[in-house]
């Protein structure tokens, strides 16, 4: 099936053309058809689905078809899409424009980190659709910058890792200020308990979409594992990159701090990387992450939350330099590569004090990642550092979501 055949209208496909979309993907092509006769959508699905366009071309045809706008009438918030991340928020941004250059919709973006002044002059000059982040969006609100009275479509993107960010108590306020009757598009990548009672209280009897790849993630992309002490993994990462076969990689860390740290390790080394992650200012990140995708930066330094959003084409490689407490994470990281059916390659290290978690990620990925025992830094520490020398994980979870919802409202 086309997009053609979906009943699209003409500047919406002019504009998917100009993308070179030709066939839907599976998401979109359960999600396009109710999507447009109004319904609520419940859709899970992996990252690299193509979800974005999921809720966007709908959202879009709906709204052109409601009735065309004069472009200098002020105009009411109609949709309001709520993400979790400044990267996501951009880049959900730069979809509804690209799908949308053929009609008069205007479409905004409001993210914390940097000035609001250009988010202001942008809503007063009237705005259809609205991408933000929670904590931003709510501040606004606060100032009487911003009116939901009259959203018609409400989308949740992402919305466990609202969760896992702290964000779903300001969801939860959003949701309180948008109308009752309104359609709404409910996307998640996984369903923990907390987010299937969230989308209980706000879906009506939702069509729900369920995305199963043809090869799931953990079985399309070429994975491996090295069991390296935590001191030698710097140096087996110099080794891996001197490969020219990696073409591509975004390395995860697990702190802000040693992301920072291992940038300049690379960079004693010979190897020019940059670093993304929550510290640094919006234009930083979004200039290495614009570095990294025009390949004038051939290694990318990233946390978890920085990457999340994070859209590269043909990207060769992921590499977790730390193991993720959250297996789910895991699926999430090597999504980054492989994306749209392509191939990609994800190699994990994993210390004497990560065995518990890279258990947990096999058993929920129901298979146990190839081993690669032929390398020059084998692990030799195989005693697990007594917990009392380790930083009290309760403590830093909770300064953790706290500087989250500071750094990525």
């Amino acid at each position: 099936m086309t997009f053609k055949e979906l009943k699209l209208v003409s500047p919406i496909l002019k504009a998917l053309e100009r993308e070179n979309y030709q066939t839907p993907s599976p998401i979109q092509l359960q999600a396009i058809p109710p999507a447009l006769q109004g319904r609520d959508l419940l859709g899970c699905a992996q990252t690299g689905t193509g979800k974005t366009a999921a809720f966007a071309v709908p959202t879009l045809q709906i709204l052109l078809s409601s009735g065309k706008r004069d472009q200098e009438t002020r105009r009411p918030i109609r949709s309001l899409v709520l993400t979790p991340t400044r990267e996501l928020a951009l880049q959900i941004y730069e979809s509804f424009n690209a799908y949308g250059r053929y009609t008069n919709l205007r479409t905004c973006v409001i993210y914390g980190g940097v000035s609001q002044r250009p988010q202001e002059t942008a809503l007063r000059r009237g705005v259809d659709i609205l991408v933000a982040t929670p904590g931003r969006l709510l501040d606004l609100i606060g100032q009487g910058l911003i009116n939901l009275k009259q959203v018609e479509i409400l989308t949740l993107d992402e919305a466990d890792r609202m969760l896992d960010m702290g964000f779903i108590h300001d969801v939860r306020k959003v949701i309180e200020l948008v109308p009752k009757q309104r359609q709404t598009l409910f996307f998640s990548a996984t369903m923990p308990r907390e987010i299937v009672a969230l989308s209980d209280s706000m879906l009506i009897d939702p069509v729900k979409i369920s995305i199963t790849p043809e090869k799931p993630t953990v079985e399309a992309i070429h994975q491996s594992l090295y069991l390296v002490d935590k001191a030698n993994k710097r140096h087996l990462l110099v080794d891996l990159l001197r490969d020219p076969a990696i073409e591509s990689a975004l390395i995860f860390t697990r702190t802000k701090h040693g992301a920072d740290r291992l940038v300049k390790e690379l960079g004693r080394a010979g190897i020019d990387a940059r670093a993304i992650h929550g510290n640094k200012s919006q234009n930083a990140r979004q200039a290495a992450l614009n570095s990294f995708k025009e390949r004038e930066t051939r290694v990318l330094v990233a946390t978890d939350i920085a990457a999340r959003g994070i859209d590269i084409d043909e990207l060769s490689h992921v590499i977790n330099y730390d193991l993720p407490e959250v297996p789910e994470s895991y699926v999430h990281r090597i999504g980054r590569t492989g994306r749209a059916g392509h191939g990609g390659t994800a190699i994990s290290f994993c210390d004497i004090d990560e065995k518990k978690a890279l258990r947990d990620i096999e058993r929920l990925c129901g298979r146990q990642i190839p081993r690669i025992t032929d390398h020059d830094w084998p692990m030799e520490v195989l005693t697990p550092t007594p917990k009392a020398m380790r930083q009290p994980r309760g403590r830093r979870q909770v300064n953790q979501v706290s500087h989250n919802r500071k750094n990525f409202a």
